[in-house]
């Protein structure tokens, strides 16, 4: 599987894109045997449809697709691209009038549309190709579908294949042809080295939790992304029924989003300081599991009352953040499967992030719609502060009730960047569990191109 554009060949097809409002009119211009195909086969230009016009030979001389009105197109990402898997093998060459933004998700659009998962089994892949369109950058948004490719196979495959150790090869895989830095910390060395809630939370793991830690770049502003491996969660001791359990090998869908993303800024040669800190760990029940009531203290110092097993995403986050916080870089930002209150509230489609400088959010409210990577921003609500503070210890890790989840979790998080002004923390869902143009069913990127689209304004780029 290979998400690229075709060269220009002599034989490319034709590929109109048709608004239901301009069919007529270019329908009136095409000759009286194409005028009477289009009628007799009823095309109507909704979004995504297509149509195969064919020459006096048989072959196509030209195709079709519908791009709808504007009240469909805002309720459909990527529409257009639903045209690739119905279009026969060729290579075409767009005809539009989309430009800039419209133009890009377009073709965006139909490279993602050619993604399928075939590690266990061979899966039928889209036959037409597709030349890259003038005034589109070519080059990088293919950097963009091989990063979002490397996240959805991440979190495709099973724990049985991508447990900690797994992960972690991942990531020297990823960072060998950058030339990027790699450190593990790994079992018993995460205690030497003052990680102990990693330590806890993968310590009844069939494999050991460890810290990965990645370096590229030299020169420019400092960007350290944070990533939650969890790569899979039991529940612990707190264990989860069997249909909440079903999903978790995407528990470390933070993890393979900040690779995706971090693949996409070393392929583009962005000019910064790139680090990746991921806690991999799985969160296993054995006899040494971490249990509710135990009191736990962190990298940081702050000690942290268990209350729930299941809320451990935010223990192996707390100690990498205030290990990136120690480093006080330009910008830190975690990215999460860390709460389905984040689901109840925005459901699987929106990325809703947290954000310490008005800035930061600015400028990924004003890049994610440019780029189809929609965001909705949170409140750090200040006043729900004391919710997280259960009084036998600084901090809870599961408040009782169940309101604000999500912001509770995030203002858990936020106690452990101190000294690092800008931090920004996703919580992400990274599941498309119904499959949709250009996105299939299973694990998915979220908010990593509305976060590129926005470094240049955040990092003054």
């Amino acid at each position: 599987m290979t998400l690229t554009f075709a060269e220009q060949t002599s034989d490319t097809i034709p590929l109109h894109v048709i608004d239901k409002a301009t069919l007529a009119a270019f329908t009136s211009d095409l000759d009286p045997a194409a005028q009477a195909w289009v009628t007799a086969n009823g095309f109507s230009a909704t979004l995504g449809s297509t149509l195969v016009i064919p020459g006096p030979d048989g072959t196509p001389a030209m195709a079709l697709v519908g791009n709808g009105d504007a009240p469909a197109r805002t309720r459909q990402r990527f529409g257009l691209s639903a045209a690739r898997a119905k279009l026969p093998a060729g290579t075409y060459v767009l005809h539009t009038d989309l430009v800039a933004e419209a133009l890009d998700e377009a073709a965006l659009g139909w490279l993602l549309a050619g993604y399928r998962f075939d590690r266990y089994h061979p899966q039928s892949t889209p036959k037409a190709q597709l030349v890259a369109p003038a005034g589109v950058d070519a080059a990088r948004l293919m950097a963009i579908a091989a990063g979002e490719a490397l996240t959805r196979d991440l979190i495709n495959t099973p724990a049985s294949d991508m447990g900690p150790d797994r992960l972690d090869q991942a990531v020297r895989d990823l960072a060998q042809p950058f030339g990027a830095d790699v450190s593990v910390i790994t079992g018993k060395g995460l205690l030497d080295d003052n990680f102990p809630m990693i330590h806890a939370v993968g310590r009844a793991g069939p494999h050991a939790p460890r810290l990965i830690d990645m370096r590229w770049g030299t020169n420019g502003p400092r960007l350290t992304l944070v990533g939650k491996g969890v790569c899979f969660d039991t529940g612990g001791l707190n264990l989860k029924p069997g249909a909440s359990m079903g999903l978790m090998k995407k528990d470390m869908g933070g993890a393979a989003t900040v690779l995706g993303l971090a693949q996409m800024i070393m392929s583009l040669n962005l000019p910064l300081q790139l680090r990746v800190l991921i806690p991999a760990v799985e969160n296993s029940v054995a006899g040494d599991a971490v249990r509710p009531g135990d009191i736990l203290t962190s990298r940081k110092g702050l000690t942290v009352e268990i209350n729930n097993t299941d809320a451990e995403g935010r223990l192996v986050l707390a100690d990498a953040l205030a290990l990136a916080d120690e480093d006080t870089p330009d910008l830190i930002l975690s990215m999460a499967t860390l709460t389905g209150a984040a689901r109840v509230a925005v459901g699987p489609d929106l990325s809703p992030f947290f954000s310490t400088d008005v800035g930061v959010t600015d400028a990924l409210k004003s890049a994610a719609p440019k780029v189809a990577d929609p965001v909705w921003e949170m409140p750090f609500w200040d006043p729900y502060e004391t919710m997280i503070e259960p009084g036998i210890a600084d901090l809870d890790n599961a408040p009782k009730g169940g309101f604000a989840g999500a912001i509770t979790a995030a203002l858990f998080l936020r106690r452990f960047v101190t000294d690092t002004p800008r931090y920004v923390h996703f919580d992400i869902y990274g599941w498309n569990p119904t499959a949709a143009p250009a996105r299939t069913k299973g694990g998915t990127g979220m908010g990593a191109r509305a976060i590129l689209a926005a470094l240049p304004d955040m990092l003054d780029l």
